[in-house]
């Protein structure tokens, strides 16, 4: 058996590994309580889940014996492993056959890790929504804990902006719009008085995309219950990601949805510029995505100097110039002066329909562009 184990502080993509030298780590109070109750217990929890209760060998013998060339991605959670399942029976499958899953497997060490497995339960398997990764089943087992997930083939949203490598090629701009749009749909389906769940820990590598470039969210380890009872924040251990978080949030721990609002606008701003949120290898002045960025967001003549030079020629100025704004909007340092998700996803609707039926190099003849990047195979 492979060992493939990370801490949790330094948690990525639950598919692909970021490699960022651990620059987007997670954040945490010093503090942690070993007593803080759930709201629900653990048996009620996994029988109210309806997700399938795998075994371990049935995951041992799906993963081909979590073998390391099985291997998906590492993060703090754990290892993520391919496997192979029937379709109707959920029992392991051959290679190649029948229904590809994901299966990450707890590290052992540490309390956190099993809320976090618990948390992901508790919301996956209750929550549905065409922009949420499908959460099959799980492992409870002796000293084992496993999650299976349905298989997202074109790995994470990280990979594709910041890899370099033959197989993520660069995504076009009508495909970062369309990513953009279903990660804003499921970020506003948790918003909603149906679901009410704050994600916590929205960001680039937490968004996959299947075979259709869907996006999906994945990783619920650290999502919270909205606040309830007419309260205006959830109050609550600083975690997330650096350069993610939003600032009120770092500084209070009071959490809202609005939190979620801040880190998406990096999100978008990554899609925009093609750089991470926070890259100490860019020179100086050029770590920190948003304060370099954020003077040439608002001005249409500036606006080409961050946009991401492997899309050019593929968008508008004035669709590109809307999506910025959209960004400054969502990165607003008063949080009640940032738009709710629901009209985030219904601004980025109209501006991928807008690239799509008009003519995206329209304003080519004013700012001459090197040919665009190939889409991907």
């Amino acid at each position: 058996m492979g060992s493939c184990f990370s801490v949790r502080i330094k948690a990525e993509s639950p598919h692909h590994a970021a490699g960022d030298g651990g620059l987007s780590s997670r954040i945490s109070s010093a503090s942690v309580s070993l007593n803080t109750p759930t709201p629900r217990g653990e048996s009620e929890i996994l029988e109210s889940s309806n997700l399938k209760n795998f075994s371990f060998n049935e995951l041992r013998i799906a993963t081909r014996n979590f073998r390391p060339d099985s291997v998906l991605g590492e993060g703090g959670f754990g290892c993520v492993f391919k496997g192979w399942i029937d379709e109707n029976t959920f029992k392991a499958a051959r290679p190649g056959t029948g229904l590809v899953i994901a299966a990450k497997r707890l590290n052992q060490d540490g309390f956190q890790g099993h809320k976090e497995w618990l948390a992901e339960i508790t919301y996956l398997g209750q929550l549905s929504h065409p922009n949420l990764v499908k959460l099959i089943g799980y492992c409870l087992e002796d000293e084992h804990r496993l999650l299976v997930y349905e298989f997202m083939p074109r790995g994470s949203l990280e990979n594709h902006l910041f890899r370099r490598s033959s197989y993520f090629q660069p995504l076009s701009w009508s495909i970062r719009m369309k990513v953009a749009v279903g990660a804003a749909r499921g970020l506003a389906y948790l918003h909603s008085p149906e679901a009410k769940v704050i994600f916590r820990d929205f960001k680039s590598s937490n968004i996959l995309i299947d075979s259709n470039y869907d996006a999906k969210l994945s990783d619920f380890g650290l999502a919270k219950d909205g606040p309830a009872d007419g309260k205006s924040h959830v109050s609550t251990r600083v975690m997330g990601t650096y350069g993610y978080a939003a600032p009120e949030y770092m500084a209070t721990g009071h959490l809202t949805t609005r939190s979620d609002v801040y880190s998406f606008g990096v999100v978008l701003l990554e899609i925009l510029t093609g750089r991470r949120a926070m890259d100490k290898n860019r020179p100086n002045g050029e770590h920190n995505l948003i304060e370099w960025a954020k003077p040439y967001l608002g001005n249409k003549r500036k606006i080409l100097r961050v946009m991401d030079p492997r899309i050019a020629g593929q968008y508008s100025l004035t669709v590109a110039l809307r999506a910025a704004l959209l960004a400054v909007k969502c990165l607003s340092i008063d949080p009640k002066h940032r738009p709710r998700m629901a009209d985030v996803v219904k601004e980025l609707e109209q501006l991928h329909d807008l690239n799509d039926s008009g003519n995206p190099r329209r304003d080519a003849d004013l700012y001459p562009r090197p040919p665009a990047s190939p889409l991907p195979a």
